[in-house]
Protein backbone atom coordinates (compact mmCIF):
# COMPACT_ATOMS: atom_id res chain seq x y z
CA UNK A 1 0.00 0.00 0.00
CA UNK A 2 1.10 3.64 -0.93
CA UNK A 3 -0.06 6.57 0.37
CA UNK A 4 0.82 10.38 -0.94
CA UNK A 5 3.25 12.26 1.27
CA UNK A 6 2.11 16.18 1.90
CA UNK A 7 4.17 19.12 2.63
CA UNK A 8 3.68 21.53 6.20
CA UNK A 9 0.92 23.83 3.90
CA UNK A 10 -0.75 20.09 2.70
CA UNK A 11 0.70 20.06 -1.02
CA UNK A 12 1.10 17.00 -2.85
CA UNK A 13 5.59 16.61 -2.59
CA UNK A 14 4.96 13.72 -5.75
CA UNK A 15 6.61 10.93 -3.26
CA UNK A 16 5.01 8.03 -1.82
CA UNK A 17 5.07 6.48 1.49
CA UNK A 18 4.86 2.65 1.25
CA UNK A 19 2.85 0.82 4.23
CA UNK A 20 4.24 -2.80 4.43
CA UNK A 21 0.74 -5.42 3.86
CA UNK A 22 2.02 -7.22 6.72
CA UNK A 23 1.55 -4.52 8.81
CA UNK A 24 -1.12 -2.07 7.22
CA UNK A 25 -3.80 -5.05 5.16
CA UNK A 26 -3.64 -7.61 7.15
CA UNK A 27 -7.06 -9.41 8.34
CA UNK A 28 -7.60 -7.26 11.70
CA UNK A 29 -8.06 -9.11 14.95
CA UNK A 30 -10.52 -7.79 17.25
CA UNK A 31 -10.18 -9.94 20.12
CA UNK A 32 -6.75 -9.08 20.20
CA UNK A 33 -7.40 -5.53 20.19
CA UNK A 34 -9.96 -5.96 23.05
CA UNK A 35 -7.12 -7.95 25.03
CA UNK A 36 -4.70 -5.18 24.66
CA UNK A 37 -7.01 -1.73 24.96
CA UNK A 38 -7.85 -3.67 28.00
CA UNK A 39 -4.47 -4.68 29.27
CA UNK A 40 -3.47 -0.68 28.44
CA UNK A 41 -6.75 0.82 30.56
CA UNK A 42 -6.05 -2.03 33.47
CA UNK A 43 -2.40 -0.90 34.01
CA UNK A 44 -3.36 2.84 34.17
CA UNK A 45 -5.70 2.19 37.07
CA UNK A 46 -4.04 3.30 40.61
CA UNK A 47 -5.64 0.78 42.38
CA UNK A 48 -5.74 2.37 45.91
CA UNK A 49 -9.34 2.05 46.38
CA UNK A 50 -10.38 1.51 50.00
CA UNK A 51 -13.54 1.37 52.27
CA UNK A 52 -13.22 0.38 56.20
CA UNK A 53 -13.99 -3.22 56.91
CA UNK A 54 -16.31 -3.72 60.16
CA UNK A 55 -12.89 -4.18 62.23
CA UNK A 56 -11.05 -1.03 61.03
CA UNK A 57 -14.31 1.44 62.11
CA UNK A 58 -14.07 3.29 65.49
CA UNK A 59 -16.60 3.13 67.38
CA UNK A 60 -18.52 0.90 70.95
CA UNK A 61 -18.65 -2.61 70.80
CA UNK A 62 -21.07 -2.18 73.18
CA UNK A 63 -24.01 -4.79 72.80
CA UNK A 64 -26.89 -1.85 72.03
CA UNK A 65 -29.80 -3.54 73.37
CA UNK A 66 -30.84 -7.52 74.98
CA UNK A 67 -30.77 -10.11 73.04
CA UNK A 68 -34.18 -10.97 73.52
CA UNK A 69 -38.04 -9.41 74.31
CA UNK A 70 -37.69 -6.45 72.03
CA UNK A 71 -39.72 -7.62 69.34
CA UNK A 72 -37.05 -6.87 66.98
CA UNK A 73 -33.74 -8.33 65.07
CA UNK A 74 -30.69 -8.67 67.21
CA UNK A 75 -28.26 -6.17 67.41
CA UNK A 76 -24.80 -6.61 68.70
CA UNK A 77 -21.89 -3.60 67.88
CA UNK A 78 -22.91 -0.26 66.30
CA UNK A 79 -19.69 -1.08 64.19
CA UNK A 80 -22.67 -3.69 62.16
CA UNK A 81 -22.53 -3.45 58.70
CA UNK A 82 -26.55 -2.89 59.14
CA UNK A 83 -25.86 0.98 60.74
CA UNK A 84 -25.09 3.96 59.50
CA UNK A 85 -21.19 4.48 59.97
CA UNK A 86 -21.15 1.13 60.25
CA UNK A 87 -18.09 -1.10 58.51
CA UNK A 88 -18.19 -2.32 54.74
CA UNK A 89 -19.11 -5.78 53.13
CA UNK A 90 -16.75 -7.29 50.99
CA UNK A 91 -15.84 -3.48 50.38
CA UNK A 92 -12.77 -2.17 47.73
CA UNK A 93 -9.23 -2.80 48.89
CA UNK A 94 -5.82 -1.77 47.37
CA UNK A 95 -5.06 -4.22 44.34
CA UNK A 96 -3.62 -4.55 41.17
CA UNK A 97 -5.25 -4.25 37.86
CA UNK A 98 -2.19 -5.17 35.89
CA UNK A 99 -1.87 -8.40 34.08
CA UNK A 100 0.52 -10.07 31.42
CA UNK A 101 0.37 -10.41 27.65
CA UNK A 102 2.35 -12.21 25.02
CA UNK A 103 4.40 -9.78 23.04
CA UNK A 104 3.23 -11.56 19.97
CA UNK A 105 -0.28 -11.02 20.33
CA UNK A 106 0.44 -6.94 21.35
CA UNK A 107 2.18 -6.73 17.89
CA UNK A 108 -0.93 -8.44 16.53
CA UNK A 109 -3.19 -5.94 17.93
CA UNK A 110 -1.69 -2.82 17.31
CA UNK A 111 -0.93 -4.06 13.05
CA UNK A 112 -4.81 -4.81 13.67
CA UNK A 113 -5.67 -1.17 14.78
CA UNK A 114 -3.55 -0.17 11.70
CA UNK A 115 -5.12 -1.84 9.59
CA UNK A 116 -8.33 -0.64 10.18
CA UNK A 117 -7.22 2.84 9.96
CA UNK A 118 -5.49 2.01 6.54
CA UNK A 119 -9.14 0.42 5.51
CA UNK A 120 -11.02 3.52 6.31
CA UNK A 121 -8.35 5.63 4.97
CA UNK A 122 -7.46 7.19 8.42
CA UNK A 123 -3.73 7.39 7.77
CA UNK A 124 -1.93 10.79 6.62
CA UNK A 125 1.71 10.99 6.09
CA UNK A 126 3.73 14.24 6.11
CA UNK A 127 7.04 15.07 5.50
CA UNK A 128 8.84 15.08 8.91
CA UNK A 129 8.01 18.21 11.42
CA UNK A 130 10.37 20.99 12.14
CA UNK A 131 9.12 23.20 14.56
CA UNK A 132 11.98 26.06 15.42
CA UNK A 133 10.32 27.25 18.23
CA UNK A 134 7.11 25.70 20.58
CA UNK A 135 3.78 27.67 18.83
CA UNK A 136 0.76 25.83 18.86
CA UNK A 137 -0.86 27.97 15.89
CA UNK A 138 2.29 26.47 13.40
CA UNK A 139 0.41 23.04 14.39
CA UNK A 140 -2.99 24.22 13.88
CA UNK A 141 -1.87 25.60 10.26
CA UNK A 142 -0.67 22.10 9.40
CA UNK A 143 -3.57 20.40 10.07
CA UNK A 144 -5.86 23.22 8.70
CA UNK A 145 -3.70 22.57 5.54
CA UNK A 146 -4.23 18.69 5.49
CA UNK A 147 -8.12 19.48 6.51
CA UNK A 148 -7.25 17.74 9.65
CA UNK A 149 -8.74 20.11 11.71
CA UNK A 150 -11.19 19.37 14.69
CA UNK A 151 -10.62 16.04 14.08
CA UNK A 152 -9.01 13.63 16.82
CA UNK A 153 -5.73 13.16 15.92
CA UNK A 154 -2.64 10.77 16.49
CA UNK A 155 0.75 12.28 15.52
CA UNK A 156 3.15 10.02 14.97
CA UNK A 157 6.88 11.00 15.20
CA UNK A 158 10.34 9.16 14.59
CA UNK A 159 10.97 10.03 17.95
CA UNK A 160 10.58 13.08 21.16
CA UNK A 161 10.78 16.33 19.87
CA UNK A 162 10.48 18.69 22.48
CA UNK A 163 8.94 21.94 20.37
CA UNK A 164 6.42 19.50 18.23
CA UNK A 165 5.24 18.26 21.80
CA UNK A 166 4.82 21.66 23.25
CA UNK A 167 3.39 22.77 20.31
CA UNK A 168 0.33 20.53 20.77
CA UNK A 169 -0.06 20.03 24.35
CA UNK A 170 -2.69 22.52 24.85
CA UNK A 171 -4.60 20.41 22.23
CA UNK A 172 -7.03 18.45 23.60
CA UNK A 173 -7.89 16.32 20.42
CA UNK A 174 -4.18 16.03 19.64
CA UNK A 175 -1.74 13.41 21.22
CA UNK A 176 2.01 12.76 19.93
CA UNK A 177 3.82 10.28 20.63
CA UNK A 178 6.84 8.36 19.09
CA UNK A 179 6.76 5.44 16.39
CA UNK A 180 8.04 3.02 18.57
CA UNK A 181 5.56 3.88 21.74
CA UNK A 182 2.38 3.84 19.52
CA UNK A 183 -0.10 1.63 21.51
CA UNK A 184 -3.61 -0.45 20.21
CA UNK A 185 -5.16 1.92 22.22
CA UNK A 186 -4.05 5.22 20.76
CA UNK A 187 -5.01 4.14 17.36
CA UNK A 188 -8.49 3.05 17.86
CA UNK A 189 -9.04 6.10 20.35
CA UNK A 190 -8.26 8.15 17.18
CA UNK A 191 -9.70 9.69 14.38
CA UNK A 192 -7.01 9.98 12.04
CA UNK A 193 -3.14 8.62 12.65
CA UNK A 194 -0.91 11.48 11.17
CA UNK A 195 2.58 10.07 10.73
CA UNK A 196 5.57 11.79 9.85
CA UNK A 197 7.54 10.46 6.32
CA UNK A 198 10.10 8.45 8.67
CA UNK A 199 7.90 6.95 11.23
CA UNK A 200 6.16 5.09 8.78
CA UNK A 201 9.95 3.23 8.23
CA UNK A 202 10.32 2.41 11.90
CA UNK A 203 6.69 1.04 11.94
CA UNK A 204 7.21 -1.04 9.24
CA UNK A 205 10.18 -2.29 11.37
CA UNK A 206 8.87 -3.20 14.62
CA UNK A 207 6.04 -4.69 13.42
CA UNK A 208 6.71 -6.54 10.42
Amino acid sequence: MELTIFDATGKDTGKKATLKAEVFGIEPNDHAIYLDVKQYLANKRQGTHKSKQRNEVMGSTRKLKRQKGTGGARAGSILSPLFPGGGRVFGPVPRDYSFKLNRKLKQLARRSALSYKAKDNMITVVEDIRIDAPKTKTFLALAAGLKLDGKKILLVVPQTDHNVSLSVRNLENVKVVPAADVCTYDVMNAGVVLMAESSVNIINELLA
